[in-house]
Parts: C-alpha cells; sequence; structure tokens
C-alpha cells in the first residue's frame, strides 16, 4: 500500500485528473500528504497538503501573495474574466484589499445577518413547502443562497433568474484547466452580469434602499469617513459576493445531507440532538470542503516545509487535504457531528478569512436543520452525481426520496 500511495504521489498532476479523483480526491490528498506534502507539479507550480503549511501560507501576507494580476494574465488574457477577477476582494492584497473588506465587512455585521434570520427560515420553510419528490440540489441546496444574495443586494425577484448561471459559468473558469467553451461562458457571464448590474446601481443612486439591510446601498454609500469603492470596484464586489455566497453555500447544504445520509448513525445523533446543529455544521464543513483549493504567489524566496520556493512561485493550497491532516484533526476520515476542537479551513485563514461565514453558517444551520426535523426518513434515492470540479466541491444532482 505505501509503494502504491508513493505512485500516486509521485503522478499527481493538477492538469491531468482522472475520474476517480473527481469522484473522491481524498486517497490521493492523503498519498500527497504523507509522500511529497510541498508537492512540485510539472507546470512549475506546488501544491500543498498539510495543515500547518496552510495555516504559515495564509497567516504570511507578506511572502504569499493573493495578487492575482501575473498568474491570470496568460490564463485570461485581456479579457472580462481577467478584469473580474484581478478586481474582485479575494484576489487583492492590503492596502485595496482591506478597504474593500472592511466596507463589505460592514455590510454582513452581526446585527445585519441576526436580523436576517426570521427571512431566511421562511424561505426554507417555503421551499420545503412544495417538496413532493426532491433533487435536493436544484430544489433546495442551490435555491437558498441566490435568494439570501438577491435579497442582500435587494434584487428584484423577477431579475434573479440569470443569477445562478452567471455564477457558475464564472466560477467555473477559476479551474486549474479551462476549455475554450468555458473561457467563453465565463467571459459572456462577465459581461452580461455588469450589464445588469449598471442599471440595478443606477436605480439605486436614484433611489437608494436602507443601508443596514441594502448592501448594495451601503457599498454605494461607502463608511462615513468618505471612504467608497469605484464605479469598477462597486460592480466587481457585487458578482464577487453573489460567486462567494452561492456556489461554496449551495455545496455546504448539499454535500452536508448526503453525509448524513450516507452516516445513518450521525443522522439519528443530529434527529435525536437538533440542537447539535452547529458543531454539525462544522463538521460538514471539514469533512467535504465547498472550497477545496486556495492560491498564492510567492513575492520572495521563502522556506515552507523544508523546501525553498523561489520568488514568483505560484502555490496551490489544498483545502480539502489540510482539513484532513491527522497532525490536527484525530482520525480524520471518520465524520463526527460533534467534533470540538474543529478548527478547518474551509473559511481559509488570517487576513483573507472569509468574510461571509458567518451568513453562510446560519444558512447551512436552517436549511439543513430544518430539512432533517421536516424530513427525518429522507433518502438518496440514486448515485448523486458531482459537479465535475476541483476547486469547488458539491453535486450538480442529488435525486431524494423523501417521506
Amino acid at each position: 500500500m505505501n509503494a502504491d500511495a508513493k505512485a500516486l504521489a509521485a503522478s499527481f498532476d493538477l492538469e491531468k485528473l482522472t475520474p476517480e479523483f473527481y469522484d473522491n480526491p481524498y486517497p490521493t490528498y492523503r498519498a500527497l500528504r504523507e509522500n511529497e506534502p510541498v508537492k512540485r507539479l510539472p507546470n512549475g507550480t506546488v501544491f500543498l497538503t498539510r495543515y500547518d503549511d496552510l495555516v504559515t501560507t495564509y497567516k504570511n501576507t507578506k511572502s504569499f501573495s493573493s495578487d492575482k494580476k501575473r498568474e491570470f494574465a496568460p490564463k485570461y488574457g485581456d479579457t472580462p474574466l481577467y478584469e473580474h477577477h484581478t478586481t474582485s476582494l479575494v484576489f487583492n492584497d492590503p492596502p485595496s484589499h482591506t478597504r474593500v473588506r472592511r466596507l463589505i465587512m460592514g455590510a454582513l455585521s452581526p446585527r445585519a445577518i441576526a436580523s436576517m434570520e426570521g427571512d431566511l427560515i421562511k424561505l426554507v420553510d417555503g421551499l420545503l413547502d412544495a417538496k413532493g419528490a426532491c433533487e435536493l440540489i436544484e430544489d433546495f441546496a442551490a435555491s437558498i443562497p441566490i435568494e439570501v444574495i438577491g435579497n442582500l443586494l435587494d434584487v428584484p425577484h423577477d431579475e434573479r433568474t440569470p443569477l445562478r448561471d452567471w455564477s457558475l459559468a464564472i466560477l467555473g473558469a477559476l479551474e486549474p484547466v479551462v476549455s475554450p467553451e468555458a473561457a467563453a461562458r465565463g467571459n459572456k457571464a462577465v459581461t452580461d452580469f455588469l450589464a445588469y448590474l449598471e442599471t440595478l446601481v443606477a436605480r439605486r443612486r436614484a433611489k437608494p434602499g436602507n443601508p443596514e439591510r441594502d448592501v448594495l446601498t451601503r457599498l454605494i454609500q461607502g463608511e462615513g469617513n468618505g471612504e467608497r469603492l469605484t464605479e469598477k470596484e462597486l460592480l466587481h464586489n457585487c458578482i464577487f459576493l453573489l460567486n462567494a455566497g452561492h456556489e461554496t453555500t449551495t455545496n455546504l447544504i448539499g454535500n452536508g445531507l448526503v453525509a448524513l445520509d450516507r452516516h445513518p448513525d450521525q443522522k439519528q445523533r443530529l434527529i435525536d440532538n437538533p440542537d447539535m446543529i452547529k458543531t454539525a455544521v462544522e463538521e460538514m464543513l471539514r469533512y467535504e470542503s465547498s472550497n477545496q483549493l486556495g492560491n498564492r504567489m510567492t513575492t520572495e524566496r521563502v522556506e515552507l516545509g523544508g523546501v525553498v520556493l523561489d520568488a514568483g512561485t505560484s502555490v496551490t493550497l489544498c483545502i480539502g487535504a489540510a482539513n484532513r491532516d491527522p497532525a490536527q484533526f484525530p482520525d480524520p476520515e471518520r465524520f463526527d457531528i460533534a467534533r470540538t476542537p474543529n478548527r478547518h479551513l474551509a473559511f481559509a485563514t488570517g487576513a483573507h478569512q472569509c468574510a461571509g461565514m458567518a451568513l453562510a453558517r446560519l444558512e447551512g444551520a436552517i436549511a439543513i436543520s430544518r430539512f432533517l426535523a421536516r424530513f427525518p426518513n429522507y433518502a438518496v434515492s440514486r448515485q448523486p452525481v458531482r459537479g465535475g470540479r476541483v476547486r469547488f466541491r458539491g453535486f450538480l444532482s442529488v435525486p431524494c426520496a423523501i417521506d
């Protein structure tokens, strides 16, 4: 087995992944963690799988940059995708990142998120009321974050239909290998989304909403000290808010309900102890992280895990592997809804820790707990279909029988 694991680690290439890997990447991640935790890939980039190495990288923003201009220029060229991804919050360094994040965090304050709970419960219960046969992703998990982000930006209900497809197309172009068709879909989505947002922003400038509840109004008005986003920053970070809050939260809900179905003892435990939903959500985030990969670029020569990396080295942080590192998580392959402590990296850590993590946790907890309370005997009825992505791990389809 050890020889097989060494061979698996030696042959790993992020640009040539197998169907087996997409189905279950964790044996490969384990082989890499144990044999080549700082793995040099054929394209010259480095792939990290140990928890401590990821934490070091996240926290050392001086040596490991989030700015993607250099990395994305050859990938996207002079395109809408390049402009979007190099303007959005997640792919920038301080001071730009600090300023934009402060404005967004002001709009996602604990008070603002707490005020969403009632509407979120109403939304989830309405979706559950409509259930006959059930497709877990399309009919339930994907509907929740689209409505939540739509409410945050106060997008009229009859204008929300294209939001999910735009988001999927833009995020699909972040995969390690992007086909010309995927790039074309992504670029068209950015262009169409920007055109829509320009009209939405113009309407909101003419008729502002309540900045305590309407994130778009708050971002337009900026902070009281006169700090505001440029028009380009405003539009692209509205796209970022939808993208960041959409697919990852859909995946959290879908992955969580499938994990419970596959671990009936844990499902029953949660049914018997509904107050365990918070630790259960944390374990779902650890066990099957919605976002599996992050990226950084070294700004100087640096040593990591005994390996020297030159300045300008592109580094991939494998969250999915770090979240199953036995050095951090005892018995990491076990799904345990009571696991504590659980310092997973599903939301990253350090300066770039997910700005919307409190909202994602609330959505996951309400969606999963209320689904389980309503349909305790639900069962995945046929083999779920994976989304075919390595960066964002979730399901495209989960057929489900409900009682």
